[in-house]
Parts: C-alpha cells; sequence; structure tokens
C-alpha cells in the first residue's frame, strides 16, 4: 500500500466536490487526452512542453512527475491523504477504481480515480511534525514515504488517529525526491504545535479572550469549571453595553465538533438575549456543523485554528504584552512569487 498526497486546487477550491463525488480529480486546466496513451514518462514531457509551451526544461519534468501517477503509478487500494484548505484537517480516503479519463467532463475534471473516504477532517497536530513536513510538499501529486510515514500513519488509523510510535528520527531523510514544502503551511503546523502546547483547556479562553478584547470588545470570562454553555461574553463600547453581544463557546479537544455543540450555543445566545454566536473549536467541525453554516450565517461564526491564527496575525500588535511572550511572533518577507 502507497500513500499519496493530492491537491485539491491551490486554495482548496476543488475539495468540496472531492469529498462529495467520492473521487480524486488530477485538475489540470485543458489536459484533454488519455494518459493511458501516454506509456512513458518521457512521451508526457513531450506532450506536455508543446500542448502548454513550456521554455523551461525543469517545470516539464516537474509537472510530468505529478500528472504521470494517477494513470500508471497508483493502484486500488492505495490511500490519499488530502490536506485541506478550508480548515487546519487531513482528509484519508482509499483508492477504489481504475483510472478514469471522460471528456464529457469537461476541464478540470477529464482525470479521476473514485475514493472511499474513511477519515475525513483528521487534525493536523494530531500528527508528528515531520509526517506534516511530508503531507505540505507545494506539488498536486506526490507520493509519502519519507520516515516510515506508510505504516506510522496507518498505525494511527488503527489507533483511532492517535500517535502509536511516539520516537521519530531527528533529522529528515534524504530521497531521490525533491520536496519543496508549502512555507505557509509549513509555518502554520509550527506554529499551530506552539500554541496548543500553551494554551491547552481552560488557557484557551485567555487567548480567545484577548483577541476579542483586541477586536475592542469588552468581555466576561466564566470561572474555570461549569460555564453553563459560555465561556466568554463579549460586547461592543467601553463597558460593554453595547451591540454586538456575542456568546462565546470554546473547545481544545482532539477531536472536530458535533452538531450538539452547536445547538447548545444556539440555546445559550437565546438564554443569555445576544445578537451572536462565536463557537471556537481548535480541531475543526465535524460536516454536520458545516452543513448547518448557511442557515446560521447571520447569526453565528466557527472559528478553528486556522482562524484563531489568521486573527492572531491580524490582531498581534494590539494584543497584551503577557500574550506576545506567550507567542512570540516576527514578520517575515518574502518574494510571493511563483517559479
Amino acid at each position: 500500500m502507497s500513500i499519496w498526497l493530492f491537491r485539491a486546487g491551490s486554495n482548496g477550491e476543488f475539495e468540496d466536490k472531492f469529498l462529495q463525488d467520492n473521487r480524486v480529480y488530477l485538475t489540470w486546466d485543458d489536459l484533454d487526452i488519455n494518459l493511458k496513451k501516454l506509456d512513458k514518462k518521457e512521451d508526457l514531457y513531450s506532450y506536455l512542453v508543446e500542448k502548454y509551451d513550456l521554455e523551461k526544461q525543469k517545470t516539464a519534468v516537474n509537472w510530468a512527475s505529478q500528472i504521470y501517477p494517477i494513470a500508471h503509478r497508483m493502484k486500488k487500494g492505495d490511500w490519499i491523504a488530502l490536506p485541506s484548505k478550508m480548515n487546519r484537517t487531513i482528509h484519508f480516503g482509499e483508492i477504489t477504481g481504475e483510472y478514469t479519463y471522460d471528456p464529457k467532463l469537461g476541464s478540470p475534471y477529464f482525470h479521476y480515480r473514485e475514493v472511499d473516504w474513511f477519515g475525513q477532517d483528521i487534525p493536523r497536530d494530531n500528527f508528528e511534525q515531520d509526517i506534516l513536513y511530508s503531507l505540505g510538499a507545494f506539488m498536486t501529486v506526490c507520493k509519502i514515504h519519507k520516515n516510515n510515514a506508510e505504516e506510522r500513519i496507518k498505525n494511527m488509523y488503527k489507533n483511532n488517529w492517535k500517535v502509536v510510535d511516539k520516537p521519530i528520527p531527528t533529522k529528515i531523510e534524504e530521497t531521490e525526491d525533491e520536496i519543496i514544502p508549502d512555507l505557509e503551511e509549513f509555518i502554520s503546523d509550527r506554529i499551530s504545535e506552539h500554541i496548543i502546547k500553551k494554551f491547552k483547556g481552560h488557557k484557551m479562553e485567555t487567548l480567545i479572550e484577548e483577541i476579542l478584547k483586541a477586536k475592542g470588545f469588552t468581555t466576561y470570562k466564566s470561572p474555570e469549571g461549569a460555564d453553563q454553555g459560555v465561556d466568554i461574553l463579549a460586547a461592543a463600547d467601553t463597558l460593554g453595553f453595547g451591540s454586538p453581544k456575542i456568546c462565546v463557546q470554546i473547545k481544545t479537544t482532539d477531536t472536530p465538533v458535533d452538531r450538539p455543540t452547536m445547538d447548545q450555543l444556539i440555546g445559550t445566545m437565546s438564554n443569555m438575549n445576544a445578537d451572536y454566536g462565536l463557537l471556537v473549536s481548535w480541531s475543526g467541525f465535524k460536516s454536520s456543523v458545516k452543513k448547518e453554516i448557511p442557515k446560521q450565517f447571520f447569526r453565528m461564526r466557527l472559528w478553528d485554528s486556522t482562524k484563531i491564527i489568521e486573527q492572531l496575525f491580524e490582531n498581534y500588535d494590539s494584543l497584551s504584552d503577557d500574550i506576545k511572550a506567550e507567542i512570540p511572533l516576527k514578520k517575515v518577507w518574502m518574494l510571493n512569487k511563483e517559479e
């Protein structure tokens, strides 16, 4: 069994389609040729150079290495790892069908494999850093095999997606494959690992409260213990008598939050005469919660770890010195250009 990293678009724009269709699509624009007709990778390379008028040899080689596997190397029974761009989770599936080329589907859905998604919304924080490094390769398709990744991920699946063997290599292995990491994903993983160590459990309420204060809210944080369905109350104005009035519920469990937690917050909002609700779950949300997003759009917002980190960046300069000391960050400039 091999594990293949698959991307659902540079911004995750195809993720819902992958999951709903139970497929992975090779979303390469206008690649309207049956890849089975190109038996050798060299034939695919030549086709890409001519089709897309590629001038750089390295680009053609890189594209061919990502396109070739879906038709010629992937097998039924292999696993797919699909990192989400919507939140900090990873979806896992098993390939159940042969390569299919269907020109009727239109670009970019010509090429696909049927997949059984057996593990959805698995929090990234469950995985060791070296595994995340491999899963963060800045490629649309590649094989995951460094540091015994296949066996370790398979063991995690058997152990309810918890790490089984704690010891990991202190040095990332070198192989013939060049892994170019997605730097934004890599940085987010490192910051996430630091935050959850510092703010696990009740301390996460302190971080969320500080972010709300930085955004101009006056807050009340429930004492540690029974919270009666609300962890933080937040309202506008200096004394907190203005609107909007917000009820905040915060969860830092290792599993995504389910629908009953959302329903509980909705009930608390009514009891507290709040205008809006903010449901915070470091490990994300189950599909039953996500399906309610359109219905609750004008009443509730959901923050997972991705959104918390985004809010942290956005409001960092206005945070207290204590929080800055706990989460020391600095801005780094880099060229925003893809070669």
